[in-house]
């Protein structure tokens, strides 16, 4: 009976997922499509009907200004891959103190986390420029980099996945056999949260990626822009010249193939974690 009840659920499951699926990426196909267009196309053909300038738009795009728009997009790899990088370590460390030692104040600092899960990035933007105006230190790459390290819901799921993936028993043996506490993380619970640290630095990748509101407050030098902010321009530009329109159109284009070939490349962990639960289960 179980049986022919997962078997009529599974069409409508399918469909919402097929609806899920087409939600996510019609405006990708959307933004294909449209950067293949010229402006006049872009305005007069139908909208998911391609055209052959792609080539074209690609080069405008990197002829403006000397090639600002790929010196946005190396900011942005920078923003990301390091601040990325870093607050996964730190978070690393943070969730693994929290799930595994006892210390003074321990429920409290989980407490502090957990309310820095439910506030927006966006309410923090503002007091933390203010922070580092006072150190000298905005309109520079480490304006962006530095609010990107700490991440109270990174520091979360790496406290969870610690807590299920890293059994005490095998920290205890770890010290026995002469290991300290950094090497007993390093060695030992670090290769365990794998899976789990690889989704806190998609995470966290993706959002710095695709950030706003900290640089857009942070820089004033267009040389030290991310890609949204930089497209941001430029689309304001558009109002004054429309040929800028396929320029943003194409460069939103190119700024989510990184993303996607980081998921692609980093799903593998994934596949690997889950097919080892598997094989112990």
């Amino acid at each position: 009976m179980s049986t022919t009840r997962g078997n009529g659920a599974s069409p409508a499951a399918t469909v919402i997922l097929l609806l899920g699926a087409a939600y996510c990426l019609v405006p990708v196909l959307w933004v294909l499509v449209a950067s293949s267009k010229s402006l006049d196309e872009l305005f007069s053909t139908f909208t998911f009907a391609p055209s052959t300038h792609l080539l074209d738009n690609l080069a405008e795009l990197s002829a403006y200004r000397d090639g600002l728009y790929w010196r946005w997009m190396a900011n942005t790899a920078l923003y990301a891959g390091v601040g990325a990088l870093a607050s996964t370590l730190v978070s690393a460390m943070a969730g693994f103190a929290l799930a595994k030692y006892e210390f003074p104040g321990k429920k409290s600092v989980f407490n502090l986390v957990l309310s820095g899960v439910l506030v927006p990035g966006v309410i923090l933007a503002i007091p933390q420029y203010l922070l580092l105006a006072e150190a000298g230190l905005t309109n520079t790459y480490w304006s962006v980099l530095l609010p990107s390290v700490i991440s109270p819901y990174g520091i979360y799921l790496c406290r969870i996945f610690a807590a299920a993936a890293v059994p005490s028993e095998v920290l205890e043996a770890a010290r026995i056999d002469g290991a300290g506490d950094w090497r007993s993380f390093a060695r030992v619970a670090l290769p365990m949260m794998r899976s789990g640290l690889v989704t806190v630095f998609l995470f966290q990748f993706v959002a710095i990626w695709n950030n706003f509101m900290l640089p857009y407050i942070m820089l004033g030098d267009d040389h030290l822009y991310p890609i949204t902010v930089g497209l941001n321009g430029l689309l304001n530009q558009g109002a004054n010249q429309p040929a800028m329109y396929t320029s943003v159109i194409t460069g939103s284009l190119v700024s989510i193939v990184p993303l996607i070939a980081l998921f692609l490349t980093l799903q593998r962990y994934w596949r690997v974690d889950l097919a080892a639960g598997a094989v112990k289960a």
